[in-house]
């Protein structure tokens, strides 16, 4: 994950790793490095790892490749975990600050998984589901919430929000025209399929997911709560933990649409704990309204960039545009080269 970054540029890499492990307080570089395996997919290390992976990688866009952000980025998102990136990158939150927020943010919901087996049993996650089409997805969508006995995401005055919240099942991501994720009770999760197909007359193709977390669900209200209050707390320093505006618009995984006021921000991104994460509903806003043709997903995975590469019907570069990832040091250089290369190309075609 950040072996071959600190091999290729280990002036720049090293210092962040150290700034990591003691703004953690363990030693977190080293288990990405080395593992093990157990220990890195643990919540409360793995979502710090995939973060701090993130912010590493653009810091050595920044520092080795002269990238600069504020003048060269035009709007940020990232998919649920990744929305504290896109806040650190979007000059909202500093990389300090967010390491320590997504750090005990991880162990809240890891303890609230725990305590959901411990006390009721079963199994808890996520599963996916796949539909033929966009039509076929719109249909399955409405008849989850017609089961469910809600109107709509993030209903709150609905029946099924009178059951308890292991009892409830959500739709925790919109991924794309033909992809949601269902997150829960996984026996609540299997009866819904079962009515689905037999009164429904949906039978989307389903994956269990590795996760046996249900994020983006109502058992994930105790990290919702702990995150209000850290947000409204002030830093080490005395000061207010968001920086509002920041440098650059940030998509909020809830409304779908750019944070419009710090207290919006503060309550969006604690209820990211729970609501449901619209990332195709942002994805769309952005090509279809914004008109963004240059995507760059950054990290240790590429599924943000081939769920937007799916969305906009672009895969690697097309004149004018391009979806492209980097999640290592060679597709760094290939991606700052192919940002260059068509930096003015629609400029140029409107003169």
């Amino acid at each position: 994950m950040v072996t071959p970054w600190l091999a290729a540029f280990p002036r720049t890499v090293a210092p962040i790793l150290d700034e990591i492990d003691s703004t953690l307080g363990v030693p977190l570089s080293r288990i990405i490095a080395d593992g093990p395996n157990a220990a890195l997919t643990a919540t409360e290390n793995a979502q710090p790892a995939i973060m701090a992976t993130s912010i590493l990688i653009l810091r050595v866009l920044e520092r080795e490749f002269g990238f600069h952000t504020p003048a060269r980025v035009d709007v940020t998102l990232g998919h649920s975990l990744g929305e504290f990136a896109a806040l650190v990158a979007g000059g909202y939150l500093t990389f300090h600050d967010a390491l320590k927020m997504v750090r005990r943010r991880a162990e809240v919901m890891a303890r609230c998984s725990a305590d959901a087996s411990a006390s009721e049993g079963g199994e808890f996650g996520m599963v996916a589901l796949v539909c033929e089409s966009e039509a076929h997805m719109r249909d399955l969508i409405k008849g989850i919430y017609e089961f469910l006995g809600l109107s709509s995401a993030g209903s709150k005055s609905d029946s099924a929000n009178d059951l308890p919240a292991v009892e409830q099942v959500s739709i925790a991501n919109i991924n794309s025209k033909n992809q949601i994720v269902l997150s829960g009770s996984i026996e609540r999760i299997n009866t819904l399929m079962t009515n689905l197909r037999q009164f429904g007359g949906h039978d989307p193709r389903h994956v269990r997911l590795k996760s046996d977390s249900p994020f983006h669900s109502p058992l994930m209200k105790p990290a919702e709560e702990m995150m209000k209050k850290l947000l409204y707390e002030p830093t080490e320093e005395g000061k207010d933990i968001i920086t509002w505006p920041g440098t650059v618009p940030c998509i909020s995984n809830v409304s779908a649409r750019p944070f419009k006021s710090e207290d919006q921000l503060k309550d969006l991104l604690a209820r990211g704990c729970v609501d449901t994460v619209r990332w195709w509903n942002s994805v769309r806003y952005l090509d279809q309204e914004e008109k963004v043709r240059r995507w760059v997903g950054i990290g240790p995975g590429k599924v943000g960039r081939n769920l937007v590469g799916k969305e906009v019907g672009m895969k690697g570069a097309v004149k004018g545009g391009g979806v492209w990832g980097i999640t290592s040091p060679k597709e760094a250089e290939e991606v700052m080269r192919a940002l260059d290369d068509t930096e003015h190309i629609d400029e140029e075609e409107e003169e």
